[in-house]
């Protein structure tokens, strides 16, 4: 089970491989981006708490979902010590179960484009910002039941990975500043991860 206790950089690459379901839809997790506390001034705590973004700030554990250019809905796993504001946006996953659900949200796109780029991961999965603070449940890799999705209420589950997947790191994307931090975890080779897919140089 994952520590969400422990900071964003740490709990980033655990989540690669990780089983992320919400409803009918799951995807096995292929790309996370670490946003971290105190200097790190990419992440959206670096000014403060504010109400847009107080589900970052705690319990770990929890979703934070916002809103980017006003239409996507981007999903983020809160972790840290509380009150640190640290998280882990889910920038894309391959989808295991629910492919017809997904379909009928994101449209003729390609099965790797299903739940490709953070806008699209909360789509395929049917988040909205009015998913905020849901706390995400933690079940062990093939649990029995695992299928069951009809929660009253129902919310996110997490399933741990079987095993760890090889992974890399690299500068995160689409941001303007703290751009150089290896703060992007992801799997090589996979087509569901976006651009750029390669490790970086050394």
């Amino acid at each position: 089970m994952l520590d969400f206790g422990a900071d964003a950089d740490v709990v980033a690459p655990q989540l690669l491989g990780c089983t992320l379901s919400y409803g009918p839809v799951a995807i096995e997790i292929t790309e996370v981006e670490a946003y971290l506390h105190g200097t790190d001034e990419a992440a959206h705590s670096f000014r403060g708490k504010t109400p847009a973004n107080v589900a970052l700030w705690g319990p770990g554990g929890h979703l934070y979902v916002y809103i980017s250019y006003g239409i996507h809905r981007c999903c983020n796993l809160v972790c840290g010590p509380d009150g640190t504001g640290q998280g882990c946006l889910i920038r894309a996953g391959r989808v295991l179960s629910g492919e017809e659900e997904a379909r009928s949200r994101r449209g003729e796109v390609s099965f790797a484009r299903l739940a490709s780029g953070p806008g699209n991961v909360g789509k395929a999965l049917g988040l909205g910002t009015e998913h905020n603070h849901l706390p995400v449940h933690q079940i062990p890799h093939d649990a029995p039941d695992t299928h069951i999705y009809a929660d009253a209420p129902m919310h996110p589950r997490l399933e741990a990975r079987s095993q760890e997947p090889a992974w890399v790191a690299g500068p995160r994307i689409g941001i303007s500043k703290n751009v150089d931090a290896p703060l992007r975890f992801w799997i090589p080779g996979d087509q569901t991860v976006t651009s750029p897919k390669r490790p970086p140089k050394k």
